[in-house]
């Protein structure tokens, strides 16, 4: 496994996925997503894995409504790549595989 975790300092649900992998002892790499952001190919990796902008957007973003208003989809990623902190936090990566939220139930079936 190669697992890629995009969080905030003060979200609770990314210290908790954290926790998960910690206390499995999984490794894992923490990427400070309003500092360091994501590159548009991750983003659109995510995006494909999850199936739907909406599903990133985190509703208490600022810019959230307008991202989610943006006529095409190609205009919402540039937006979250210029906002990264319109994203739902955490976002858990391994390869293609992709989760939005606190989600061990999907995490545990990742080989």
């Amino acid at each position: 496994m190669n697992i890629q975790i995009y969080g905030k300092k003060k979200c609770f649900d990314t210290k908790k996925a954290e926790r998960y992998f910690k206390e499995r002892k999984i490794p894992f790499q923490q990427i400070d997503l309003p500092k360091y952001g994501m590159s548009k190919g991750e983003l659109k990796s995510v995006l494909q894995a999850v199936k739907s902008i909406d599903a990133l957007l985190d509703e208490k973003g600022k810019d959230a409504a307008l991202i989610r208003y943006l006529a095409h989809q190609e205009d919402q990623i540039e937006k979250l790549l210029e906002q990264p902190e319109n994203l739902k936090t955490p976002i858990v990566r391994n390869g293609k595989q992709a989760t939005v939220g606190f989600c061990p139930d999907i995490w545990k079936d990742w080989k």
